[in-house]
């Protein structure tokens, strides 16, 4: 099992809110009303863990191992809306998420296969730890700008567990799971072609609640992801290509197979679909 050690690990590096975020520090001088209400949608954000733990619970219910990390997966993501709304709480009050709000991204996610959901999850937290380092540097006052980064490398280690997992199913099922993780990993490194970026917040997860079955279209303000990532962090290509090149990199150490780009990932998810049975219980379906 997995869970005890990665208990350990993440124990002792676990932050403590009161000790370790600079309260003291806050420059009011520093923070515009346009950046307090961007830490309002990442507080809200964040809160999608619960809905998502769910899902993780509902559709691994043959997996106590990894439905057990989940009770520390759910409790350090829950942390994080909790340090941005504790930020608002201490300096901009008027922009604490009401419970309304929080409740309102709290809905059902349809089933999925687990290792596909597995994978979009592990590039996920790659995709947040790049967004919050870019967010850190972004913001101007030093407490938001050292929460960002505390949570950015939270997602980092968290994305490190997932990893750990993903390595476990490909011993377990071989190239099934392979195929299953080649084939999101096609897909969320290629976001740079898609018109709004690719993350488990921003994918359609119930077509019975179509076209609210996003957790960003149910914020406050549903275009505000994409305005943030284009118009104030600026998360240019550049700052993609990092996030792709993270997905390659661990995709090439999953497989014991270098993948330089994303066409060179597809033409081996394309193999491994053809040398599956088409039954076979994990089997993935290849992208067109």
């Amino acid at each position: 099992m997995l869970y005890p050690e990665l208990f350990k690990q993440l124990e002792s590096v676990r932050w403590d809110m009161d000790k370790d975020i600079p309260w003291h520090a806050f420059d009011a001088s520093r923070l515009s009303d346009e950046q307090a209400t961007t830490i309002k949608m990442n507080a809200i954000t964040e809160w999608a863990a619960l809905p998502a733990t769910e899902m993780f619970l509902r559709d691994n219910r043959d997996d106590s191992d990894f439905s057990a990390f989940m009770s520390i997966w759910f409790f350090e993501e829950q942390k994080h809306s909790l340090v941005l709304m504790e930020y608002l709480k201490r300096f901009r009050p008027e922009l604490v998420p009401t419970e309304e709000e929080l409740h309102e991204i709290r809905f059902e996610f349809e089933p999925a296969p687990a290792l596909e959901t597995l994978m979009l999850h592990f590039c996920g937290e790659i995709r947040l730890n790049h967004w919050y380092r870019r967010a850190s540097e972004w913001h101007t006052e030093p407490v938001i700008k050292h929460i960002y980064q505390t949570l950015s490398q939270d997602e980092a280690r968290h994305g490190g567990a997932y990893l750990r997992y993903m390595r476990r199913a490909v011993n377990k099922f071989g190239d099934e799971a392979k195929a299953a993780f080649a084939k999101i990993g096609v897909l969320m490194a290629s976001a740079r072609r898609t018109a709004q970026a690719l993350h488990p917040t921003n994918l359609h997860v119930n077509k019975n609640l179509f076209p609210r079955d996003t957790i960003q279209s149910r914020l406050p303000n549903p275009e505000w992801l994409e305005h943030w990532l284009d118009k104030q962090i600026d998360f240019d290509l550049q700052w993609e290509n990092k996030v792709v090149e993270r997905i390659l990199h661990n995709m090439s150490l999953l497989m014991d197979r270098s993948f330089t780009s994303v066409q060179e990932l597809n033409r081996y998810r394309k193999e491994l679909i053809a040398s599956l049975p088409q039954q076979s219980p994990q089997a993935v379906s290849g992208l067109a």
